[in-house]
């Protein structure tokens, strides 16, 4: 009865009028408050702290929490509505690593009514986003300004602070990235132990994944917009360069990119909210799919613009390297396309 119900949501990737209004504030926020100029400027720390405090104040980190907690209850597709403008406009802000370790210390009951300065986002939340457990250091995509990190310790979720914030680690993707030895903490809180508690992390890894997809989707769409603007005002010939087939085709190409990596990232997102034991590998799948697309898309738009598109000032070349850098927070893709190959195999079995 139950998959009766859902059939035709599987299948649906339409938006209801609350989350096409939602996609649209987030779309004007980001559009007017996390312009070229700021991106650029935030660039040597890799956050923006005032416009993070403008994110939260518009619920940005409490929607993601369940009520309960103080959280608004939204879903994750309504997340990727967020996640895709926040792509859009490379914003750099944490908000992804921030809302999925606060929704993991949520469901492990960690998120107490003296947290209420997490779920506005005035402490900030990061976690270790790769799949494959380390001891030791490990670098932290939002480390250099979270208060509060959390990592796995062999079987334990352990909470770290430290009193002065590690420098932060230069890398492409433009990111407040730096290495964080747990060992080394000023502050260390286990916050739950077992596999009931690693099972839950997995989770949290599979929100970052699905969200960082979302982001590129945002991100590969935007470079299409530049480039497409590009070729329809440069001539060649007395004709408009995206006239050529080896300009319009390989525009077309990140199109399809775009719409089919928004539906998986919608699909994934559905099916991990309502069915999650259903497709498990699909938040895994839509993060392998579009770090691969996203930077040659943005590479390719980058060539359609010639040495424009190279030049350190471009907008361009500013997406390709996040485009690039950002999946490689998450640690080796490789690891994600391998537990998309576990999960859909153990669907068959």
């Amino acid at each position: 009865m139950t998959k009766d119900r859902y059939e035709l949501r599987r299948q649906d990737y339409s938006l209801s009028a609350d989350q096409t209004e939602l996609r649209a504030v987030y779309a004007k926020f980001f559009r007017t408050r996390s312009t070229i100029d700021i991106v650029r400027a935030a660039e040597p720390t890799g956050f923006d702290k005032n416009l993070w405090e403008q994110l939260c104040g518009t619920g940005a980190t409490s929607m993601a929490l369940p009520e309960s907690v103080g959280g608004d209850g939204a879903t994750l597709v309504d997340l990727t509505l967020v996640a895709e403008e926040l792509g859009r406009t490379i914003a750099p802000v944490p908000w992804i690593d921030h809302v999925c370790a606060a929704r993991l210390l949520a469901r492990l009951g960690a998120l107490g009514s003296d947290d209420a300065d997490i779920v506005a986002g005035k402490t900030v939340v990061g976690l270790d986003a790769r799949l494959d457990a380390v001891t030791g250091p490990r670098l932290i995509p939002s480390g250099a300004v979270a208060d509060h990190i959390l990592v796995r310790d062999g079987s334990d979720i352990v909470r770290l602070s430290f009193d002065t914030r590690p420098a932060r680690t230069d890398n492409i993707g433009r990111l407040p990235m730096t290495w964080i030895d747990p060992e080394a903490a000023d502050h260390r809180t286990v916050v739950a132990s077992g596999a009931q508690a690693l099972a839950e992390y997995d989770v949290a890894l599979d929100e970052w994944r699905l969200l960082t997809a979302a982001a590129l989707v945002g991100l590969v769409e935007e470079t299409l917009t530049v480039a497409a603007e590009f070729a329809r005002n440069r001539y060649t010939m007395g004709v408009p360069i995206s006239t050529l087939q080896g300009i319009s085709h390989p525009l077309a190409n990140i199109a399809i990119v775009v719409q089919s990596g928004r539906n998986l990232a919608r699909r994934a997102a559905w099916f991990l909210d309502n069915e999650p034991d259903v497709q498990p590998g699909l938040a895994p799948a839509a993060f392998v799919y579009l770090a691969e697309e996203a930077a040659k898309a943005a590479t390719t738009a980058v060539h359609v613009q010639g040495g424009l598109g190279v030049s350190a000032e471009s907008v361009s070349s500013a997406y390709l390297l996040r485009a690039r850098g950002w999946p490689l927070a998450g640690g080796d893709p490789g690891a994600s396309a391998a537990r998309v190959a576990e999960c859909f195999a153990a669907v068959q079995v």
